[in-house]
């Protein structure tokens, strides 16, 4: 079957939905918008929604081989869409909400099964850990508030291709040799990826001073992150925003023999890392709440190991063999992570979004229908 022919036989409708903490705006549009797949002419029992942080999935590539497969699927938007600078956890996890109720309460499905896909997968972790033990509530006030405190939580958790946590993906992405975050072109050559003198292949006191100086540089900017919010809020001003600078430099888009797998290298979701590493990328811009709230080691609820540890639902975490952004260890420590009995790691052939291959989404939707069906 072509995609052409696949198409042909599902449909999808626009869902637009205000938020607890988000109303409709004055132009018209909804914080919450998205689209609903299913097979033509059917209303499914079982559904699978899928949110991003920043990134559109209401026409996510997946969406459409669930449904002609008879499966209901929310590719769904929160408020934060394109707007990544502005995020801010708490709210999000309200607007998964509305997408979860609308699910049961107007398109008539019985089950939900959760997809963390790409880096949505630690927002939809997020999301299904305080829907089983809330713990944000209290950031939040009235209806707010409430709705973190019951959101409804899904009978199934699948991770796809799915980045350990917010933070954790941005400090492995960190060029650690930045020396100041408001020059892009300063840089520490002792640490430079880049620099053939250091590799690759690169030594194992490369790696773990390397590794050291991206865990440094995101405490760096917490510390001043921190600082500045007081001083900006001492002078009546709530936040601010601010760039970050060379963020392709995760040595394992690098050297092959790092947390080995079946990908290219030297590559990256941008092209060659050298190249990537000196555009604008994840995290380029953020104001100051932004950075404490998804993005810092120290301070960010947006990590994956706390939410999943939490987790008492049957959980599948699939891993394509030669993501250039998603490694092996990610999936090995997302499915550690887990805190359910039933959970299943399966690796499988294909890129970050399976776009190497219509063959390799087959593979991928087949074993992940195979694994509802056995639990549903």
């Amino acid at each position: 079957m072509t995609e052409d022919e696949m198409m042909s036989r599902v449909e999808c409708q626009f869902i637009g939905r205000p938020s607890a903490t988000a109303p409709r705006i004055q132009a018209g549009g909804h914080p919450c918008q998205g689209l609903y797949w299913t097979p033509e002419g059917k209303r499914p029992k079982v559904a699978l929604i899928a949110t991003h942080y920043n990134v559109d999935f209401a026409e996510h590539y997946i969406a459409p081989y669930f449904a002609e497969r008879g499966y209901g699927f929310l590719g769904w938007n929160t408020r934060y869409r394109g707007v990544e600078d502005q995020f801010l956890l708490e709210h999000a996890l309200i607007d998964i909400s509305v997408g979860m109720k609308w699910l049961k309460e107007e398109a008539g499905v019985e089950q939900i099964i959760i997809l963390g896909n790409s880096g949505g997968g630690s927002l939809m972790g997020a999301y299904q850990a305080e829907a089983i033990a809330p713990t944000l509530a209290d950031l939040l006030k009235g209806e707010g508030r409430d709705v973190l405190a019951s959101l409804p939580g899904a009978d199934l958790y699948i991770s796809l291709n799915a980045h350990q946590g917010r933070p954790e993906v941005l400090t492995d992405w960190m060029d650690a040799s930045v020396v100041d975050e408001n020059d892009p072109v300063a840089t520490d050559e002792s640490l430079n990826p880049f620099n053939p003198d250091n590799g690759p292949p690169y030594s194992a006191e490369f790696v773990e001073r390397y590794r050291a100086g991206q865990r440094a540089r995101n405490q760096r900017i917490t510390d001043w992150a921190k600082a500045e919010l007081i001083r900006l809020n001492e002078a009546g001003i709530p936040d601010r925003i601010f760039p970050m600078f060379r963020v392709w430099g995760d040595i394992r888009c690098m050297d092959p023999a790092l947390d080995p797998s079946d990908r290219i290298t030297p590559l990256c979701y941008r092209g060659h890392p050298a190249i990537a590493n000196k555009t604008p990328s994840i995290g380029r811009a953020n104001t100051i709440k932004t950075w404490l709230n998804m993005w810092s080691l120290e301070t960010s609820k947006c990590q994956g190991k706390p939410h999943l540890e939490k987790f008492d639902l049957p959980a599948l975490v699939v891993q394509g063999s030669a993501d250039t952004g998603v490694f092996p260890s990610d999936a090995q420590k997302i499915h550690d992570f887990i805190g359910s009995k039933d959970k299943t790691l399966r690796m499988l052939p294909g890129a970050h979004y399976f776009e190497d291959s219509m063959q390799h989404r087959v593979t991928a939707t087949d074993v992940m229908c195979e694994w509802i069906e056995a639990r549903l």
